[in-house]
């Protein structure tokens, strides 16, 4: 989550925000977290887990999140 926050930081274009699943069971539910991190791009859930930041950089770059 912290390289969210960074990257939304560092850009307008950015928004980053945590939710805790345990507290927002029905959001959990409907972003179908079974993992965490569950990583959410344009409110589509896109994958799970920690990544390396040059991945993760790349992720929320590539065409498809355009």
């Amino acid at each position: 989550m912290l390289l969210a926050y960074k990257t939304a930081l560092a850009s307008p274009r950015v928004r980053a925000a945590a939710i805790e699943a345990t507290e927002f069971p029905a959001l959990a539910d409907r972003m179908e977290v079974y993992a965490v991190p569950r990583i959410a791009v344009n409110g589509v859930p896109s994958w799970d887990g920690s990544v390396p930041e040059s991945v993760f950089l790349d992720r929320i770059l590539a065409p498809a999140f355009e």
